[in-house]
């Protein structure tokens, strides 16, 4: 099996290196100081008071690399719309694409009712780039739980988690699907299939849409966030109005708010990830996280008062910083909040 990591920072090299260990034939699409330390040393993987280090080929040509069985887009989902183009000369006539980005993803229609089927998402794929450059037939849909971080160059931390949420488009089992987990697990990683992988996106994207923006607005950590009374209240209407969204579209939420809110307090003192791409002057993920959120609620005919209220002040924000990558090309803009 050939798979290539397309973005191998954090997380895409955290699967490489326990993939490649699992006996998988690994490369890499990297870039900068990270590519040129992991071509000199290999790619370091800290976890506990391990160093693994694994080596594999690295390029930041794909045409270096050549057609895979899969390709792992660990990039954030504007990268990944960049850099669709880029994908092409990996693409063989079977290989399977796995998105490994937060947020709502650009296939998310993709084998849906047929009252769903023809809806685009232009928030985090306008053009339909990656629709029609990638092709939503390649798709297996992807959470992801681990966090990482990369500490140097060609160097990742692992802090916590092994899991990752697996499904295909058209909620149908599949082959690929079955030898793709089958290599995760080898490795060492633990793979989740879902009969409908939507229902995991919408899970894991309850709270991001929430507590990322909040905590990054406010710089106060997750337990913060999810238990001052000002900021539960608007997280909780946020992920309801979100519920109502995704329900609209099929998915199913196998918990309640209240339950989703107290996990996030349980979690600590901890700074999202929105907050610290902010203090680090990152790129910020609104789009996926909250914009398309808003787009499908214009779709489903939902009203979002509370969503609208905190995309338009985190966008703001992510301007006033430089830190909000927006598309070239036009992207409708959010209507006026009222809460």
């Amino acid at each position: 099996m050939k798979v290539c990591i397309f973005g191998a920072g954090a997380i895409g090299g955290y699967m490489a290196v326990m993939m490649r260990r699992g006996g998988v034939d690994v490369s890499l699409v990297a870039r900068g100081a990270h590519l040129a330390a992991i071509k000199s040393n290999g790619l370091k993987l800290l976890v506990g008071d391990q160093e693994l280090v694994a080596d594999m080929p690295a390029s930041s040509d794909p045409r270096d690399l050549g057609p895979q069985d899969y390709v792992i887009v660990a990039l954030k989902a504007h990268q990944a719309w960049e850099s669709a183009e880029q994908l092409k000369p990996l693409l063989g006539p079977n290989t399977a694409v796995v998105t490994a980005q937060n947020g709502v993803p650009w296939w998310y229609f993709y084998g849906l009712d047929d009252n769903f089927a023809s809806l685009r998402l232009k928030s985090v794929d306008p053009g339909n780039r990656q629709w029609n450059i990638i092709g939503p037939q390649r798709i297996i849909g992807s959470t992801v739980y681990p966090a990482t971080e990369i500490t140097e160059p060609g160097v990742i931390k692992h802090i916590y988690g092994d899991q990752f949420g697996l499904g295909e488009p058209n909620r149908k089992p599949s082959a690929r699907l079955t030898e793709f987990a089958d290599a995760l697990t080898k490795g060492g990683l633990r793979p989740r299939l879902y009969d409908d992988i939507r229902d995991d996106i919408w899970i894991k994207l309850w709270g991001n849409l929430c507590f990322n923006p909040i905590s990054a607005l406010t710089h106060a950590t997750l337990d913060i966030v999810a238990t001052e009374p000002g900021t539960r209240a608007i997280a909780k209407n946020m992920m309801l109005e979100a519920q109502q969204i995704g329900e609209h579209f099929g998915a199913n939420f196998r918990v309640d708010v209240e339950r989703r809110i107290n996990g996030a307090a349980n979690v600590g003192a901890h700074r999202t990830s929105m907050l610290q791409d902010l203090d680090k002057r990152r790129p910020l993920e609104i789009d996926a996280l909250l914009t398309a959120v808003q787009e499908m609620g214009r779709l489903a005919a939902v009203k979002t008062p509370y969503v609208d209220t905190v995309l338009a002040l985190v966008q703001q924000m992510g301007r006033s910083n430089g830190v909000y990558p927006t598309f070239p090309e036009e992207v409708r803009e959010p209507e006026a909040a009222t809460v």
